[in-house]
């Protein structure tokens, strides 16, 4: 049992108002790993409150050369608590030891050290205008941003958002998914030590829904910045329309990997791996769909089928586990909800479809599981799994291939794989999607802009582009005349 984590309000670390805490569970032993307190509306309004106060103070008197700083000491204590961090990751959340200790919490301190250079670089541009006037723009911050952030890249996706907000100027209330607050709290803690000043960075645990909701209401709060599931995606968007807050929202996906007939197979099967089993398939630009040339399907099925069966889970805390349990529970429920509607569907099993037991008994661990003969109308086609669920669907031609890609409500990624380069970047132009990967898949760079298309959400995370979203632009006019 770790301790009793509190919330953290102005620098200081509180018991919510009610003194509610709820449990922390480890999904891979089903156990109680630690208790955190409950946030709620008088605790939102104690933190909004802190933040404006610190955002119209001390950090506002920062220059944006002294906020980078201060953002790139964020990145370089967290790289060195690494260690502790990753565990924390792990534990609630059930991903490997290796993937949290050397990827996410890497790929953490990198986006945080990327958005510390860009802090004295935000600049406006002088216009040529009519008449004799001097016109000039300014890149301003926002305000209170609220990060709603989610359990399958706790701490990455924080660092998403707080990254740019920083350094543009904002304050943040972090809010991480209730299943996982963990690193956030330990963020916060790294934020004291490194010297942000009270107010710029808070964290709020407690219940989605009800802490989500009282952010997104808040009039104090002038930004959402939300990462989760597309149905809370448009609860938020109602919900900031009363006080016509500003939002960025990165949701679901439902993301086609197409094999063309010409590709690279060996390479494309290690992509189609790692698009859909990579973190348990709890990934939103997971390549749940695959779609594969019907001259190569069989042949292609069978060897996916075969590695996925070779994939065993393990003890998310042994660094030779390449491959954890589920984060909870009720992902578990849905998962199997999803194999068994499926089977119903006439769809064919040819791999996992069941509970794994890494021989403890315990832990909400699912088998790599392949369907074949799926059809686009089958609902594991349509719905998204958020889980180690991977549907094989056929195409006759390349035409019928990118029908069946752009078929979906959602659009955050997409790949094809093939060895002809005018293809590759015929598709590429002709997949709706805010990233298309060609012979690769899940490969991401804090410089290059990460978000979807239609129901997939709208705005950027990651690179230049998010700090458009965490700014506005003021025109100022100067009458010149003699």
């Amino acid at each position: 049992m770790l301790e009793q984590k509190r919330l953290l309000i102005n620098n200081q670390w509180r018991d919510g108002a009610s003194g509610a805490v709820m449990d922390v569970l480890n999904p891979a032993t089903e156990e109680v790993v630690g208790q955190v307190a409950v946030a709620e509306a008088a605790d939102v309004d104690a933190a909004v409150a802190a933040a404006r106060a610190a955002f119209e103070g001390p950090w506002a008197r920062l220059s944006a050369r002294e906020r980078g700083r201060l953002v790139s000491r964020l990145a370089d204590r967290l790289m060195e608590k690494a260690d502790e961090v990753a565990r924390l990751e792990t534990l609630h959340n059930g991903k490997p030891i290796s993937e949290a200790r050397h990827v996410e919490i890497p790929a953490a301190a990198e986006c945080l050290e990327y958005y510390a250079g860009w802090a004295d670089k935000v600049m406006g541009e002088t216009i040529p205008v009519k008449g004799n006037y001097l016109t000039y723009t300014l890149r301003e911050p926002i305000g209170v941003v609220a990060a709603i952030v989610p359990w399958n890249f706790p701490l990455l996706l924080a660092a998403w958002k707080i990254g740019p907000a920083l350094a543009t100027g904002n304050v943040v209330i972090l809010k991480p998914a209730p299943e996982t607050p963990l690193t956030a709290i330990a963020l916060g803690e790294i934020a004291i030590e490194v010297g942000l000043p009270p107010g710029v960075l808070q964290v709020l645990t407690g219940p989605g829904a009800e802490l989500g909701q009282a952010l997104v209401a808040h009039p104090g709060v002038d930004k959402i910045a939300f990462t989760g599931g597309t149905a809370t995606g448009k609860a938020i968007m109602r919900g900031a329309a009363d006080t016509l807050k500003k939002i960025t929202l990165e949701l679901g996906g439902k993301s086609p990997n197409i094999v063309l007939a010409d590709a690279d197979l060996d390479a494309a099967l290690r992509g189609a791996t790692t698009g859909i089993f990579y973190g348990k398939g709890e990934v939103c630009a997971a390549g749940s769909r695959l779609l594969v040339d019907r001259s190569i399907k069989d042949e292609f099925v069978d060897k996916l089928a075969a590695r996925a069966k070779k994939m065993v889970a393990g003890d998310p805390l042994d660094p030779k586990t390449r491959y954890g349990s589920l984060a909870s529970k009720r992902q578990l429920d849905k998962v199997q909800h999803y194999v068994d509607v499926a089977r119903e569907e006439g769809a064919s099993l040819v791999a996992g479809g069941a509970r794994a037991d890494i021989g403890t008994g315990k832990g909400y661990f699912y088998q790599p599981t392949v369907f074949d003969h799926v059809t686009p109308a089958m609902t594991i086609a349509r719905e998204e799994i958020f889980g180690p669920v991977l549907a094989a669907i056929e195409f006759a031609d390349l035409d019928e291939a990118i029908a069946r890609a752009n078929d979906t409500p959602y659009g955050l990624a997409a790949a094809v794989w093939t060895r002809d380069v005018k293809k590759a970047h015929y598709v590429a132009r002709k997949l709706q999607a805010g990233t298309v990967w060609v012979n690769t898949y899940n490969v991401y760079d804090t410089a290059a802009p990460f978000g979807g298309y239609k129901a997939s959400g709208f705005g950027r995370e990651m690179s230049a582009h998010a700090l458009e979203h965490y700014t506005q632009v003021k025109t100022v006019w100067v009458d010149l005349s003699m």
